[in-house]
C-alpha cells in the first residue's frame, strides 16, 4: 500500500509546501507523500457524495435502560413484579439466575414530535429535538458482556486489535484542518466499567489514524506542551533534527511507520497554538455555555459536548464522546437503577439536545452526523433487587435503542420495534455491522469498498457483513 492513501490528508506537493510548518520535518513528509494529486487519492477513498463531512459519536458506555428512556412499554408496566414467561430463560444472561419477575418502568412516557415518539421523563430537553433524531429501537447485538459489547459496536469486531470506526473516517476521509487531528475522543463520567484507550485506536492502520484524546482538566493533551525552559524555537530546531534523523531511517528500510512518527511530530508542534484556543470554552457567549450547562474547569459531558461543537467547527473528522454510569444491574450506589438512572440522565439530557440545537441554529447540522447510544440495552426482568427500589436490569443483547440526527438522517421518525417486552427486535431490525454501514455511507464511503489489506486479506470495518438502513436516510 502507498504511503500517500495512508496519510491522514490527502494533499498535493504545492498544497503541502504552502500549509505546513517551515523545516526540514516537512519537507521530509512531502517527499515521502510522492506526486500523488489530491483528486487522485479522494478517487479511491470517497465512493458517493457524502450527506455529511462530520461525526459527534455520544457513546453513553454501560449500556442505558432502553426500556427506562425510549422504549415505553405499558405491558411490562402492567404486569410489574410477575415472574416472567420460562421461555426467557431458556436464553443466556450476564447475571441473572433462576426466574426473576417483570420489571416495569418507575418512570413516566410521553408522545413527542410529528412522530409521536415516547420519551421518557428523565430526558426532558432531548424530548425537545424529537423532530430532528431518528430513534432506533431495533438495534441488535451478539455481544453480550460489555468490553466486547463496546469493542465491537467501535470496531465491528469484540476482539481488541481491529480499527475503530474514527480510525476508518480518518484513513478514508482525513480532517479539515491539520492544525487539529482528524479523530478527537472526549471522556466524561463515573461508573463501573472502564473507558479503554483502544476503544480509539487504529488497529492495523497507520497510528496516524488513532484517535487522540482531549482533556478538560491539565495539559489538554498529553506530552503536546514545550518541557520548561524549551522555547518554540529550540522546539522547532529539535523537531527538525529527530525527523531528519527519521528521514534517514526511512529512506533505509522504508516502513511507512516512521513516517508516521514525523507527522505526529509536526502536528503535535502546529497542536500548540491551536489547541489552547480551542479548549478556551470561557470565549463562547455566556448564553450558549448556559444552554449546554456547561462547568468551568471540570470534566464534565456539558463541556465535552460544547467542546465537540468547536471541533467539527474547524474541521475535525470525527468526534467521540463517551460518557459512563450507565451500568444499572440494582442494588445500592450507582448500580441502583432508581436511584442513579436519574442522575446520568440529567448529566446528558440538556448537553446532548443543546449540541444538536447549536449545530442546528449555525447551520452545521446537515453536514454533522450526531449518534448518541450505548453498547447494548437492558432486560425487561429485574436483576439485583430486594426491593422496588433497589432494582437493576441485566445485559440484553437482542434489542437497544439508540438515535441519530443530521448529516443525511431523517429526522422526526421512529425506525424498527421491539416485542412487548422490550426484549426482542420484531420489526426493521438494524444489526451492529448495518449501523457502521449506514454511517460510512453518510460519510460518502461504501462500507464494502473502504479496505485495507492486512496480514494477507481485506478488512473493512462491518467484517464479511452490514448493509445499509436505507430507511434512516434523508
Amino acid at each position: 500500500m502507498e504511503f500517500g492513501l495512508a496519510y491522514s490528508k490527502a494533499v498535493t506537493r504545492r498544497q503541502f509546501f504552502s500549509r505546513s510548518a517551515t523545516g526540514v520535518g516537512a519537507a521530509a513528509l512531502a517527499s515521502l507523500l510522492g506526486v500523488k494529486s489530491e483528486a487522485a487519492i479522494n478517487a479511491k477513498l470517497s465512493h458517493m457524495a457524502p450527506r455529511a463531512k462530520h461525526v459527534i459519536y455520544m457513546f453513553m458506555s454501560g449500556a442505558p435502560s432502553h426500556l427506562d428512556l425510549f422504549d415505553y412499554k405499558p405491558y411490562l408496566v402492567k404486569h410489574d413484579g410477575e415472574p416472567v414467561p420460562e421461555s426467557f430463560m431458556e436464553q443466556r444472561f450476564a447475571f441473572i439466575k433462576g426466574v426473576p419477575n417483570i420489571g416495569g418502568t418507575r418512570w413516566k412516557f410521553a408522545q413527542h414530535g410529528q412522530s409521536g415518539a415516547w420519551i421518557s421523563e428523565l430526558l426532558p430537553n432531548i424530548a425537545t429535538i424529537t423532530d430532528d433524531i431518528a430513534i432506533i429501537h431495533s438495534m441488535h447485538t451478539e455481544q453480550f458482556n460489555h468490553d466486547p459489547a463496546v469493542t465491537f459496536l467501535n470496531s465491528g469486531s469484540p476482539l481488541a486489535g481491529r480499527p475503530c470506526m474514527g480510525a476508518w473516517a480518518s484513513y478514508g476521509l482525513g480532517s479539515e484542518n491539520e492544525d487539529l487531528p482528524a479523530f478527537v475522543v472526549l471522556t466524561s463520567g463515573t461508573g463501573t466499567q472502564p473507558i479503554q484507550s483502544r476503544y480509539w485506536g487504529n488497529g492495523f492502520l497507520p497510528s496516524t489514524h488513532q484517535g487522540v484524546q482531549f482533556r478538560s482538566q491539565g495539559d489538554p493533551v498529553l506530552f503536546v506542551n514545550n518541557p520548561e525552559g524549551i522555547d518554540a524555537q529550540r522546539r522547532r530546531s529539535t523537531i527538525d533534527a529527530i525527523n531528519q534523523m527519521n528521514q534517514w531511517q526511512y529512506e533505509n528500510v522504508g516502513d511507512p511507520e516512521i513516517a508516521t512518527r514525523i507527522e505526529a511530530f509536526e502536528l503535535a508542534y502546529r497542536m500548540q497554538t491551536s489547541v489552547p484556543e480551542l479548549m478556551d470554552i470561557a470565549s463562547e457567549p455566556e448564553s450558549v455555555r448556559a444552554m449546554y450547562g456547561v462547568q468551568p474547569g471540570k470534566t464534565a459531558f456539558a463541556n465535552n459536548a460544547l467542546l465537540a461543537r468547536r471541533l467539527v467547527e474547524r474541521g475535525v473528522r470525527f468526534v467521540q464522546l463517551f460518557h459512563t454510569g450507565w451500568d444499572h444491574h440494582g442494588g445500592q450506589g450507582k448500580q441502583n437503577l432508581v436511584g442513579h438512572l436519574p442522575v446520568v440522565a440529567r448529566e446528558i439530557d440538556q448537553p446532548a439536545a443543546a449540541l444538536v440545537k447549536d449545530l442546528k441554529q449555525r447551520g452545521l447540522l446537515d453536514e454533522t452526523l450526531v449518534i448518541w447510544g450505548g453498547e447494548f440495552g437492558r432486560t425487561p426482568m429485574v436483576q439485583g433487587a430486594v426491593s422496588k427500589e433497589s432494582m437493576g436490569r441485566d445485559h440484553n443483547p437482542r434489542a437497544f435503542t439508540i438515535w441519530m440526527a443530521g448529516g443525511g438522517i431523517k429526522g422526526g421518525i421512529v425506525h424498527g420495534a421491539t416485542d412487548d417486552f422490550g426484549y426482542n427486535v420484531v420489526d426493521k431490525p438494524v444489526h451492529v455491522h448495518d449501523f457502521q454501514a449506514t454511517v460510512l455511507d453518510c460519510l460518502g464511503m461504501n462500507h464494502e469498498n473502504l479496505t485495507y489489506r492486512f496480514q494477507g486479506r481485506d478488512f473493512r470495518l462491518t467484517d464479511v457483513a452490514g448493509n445499509v438502513a436505507r430507511d434512516l436516510l434523508a
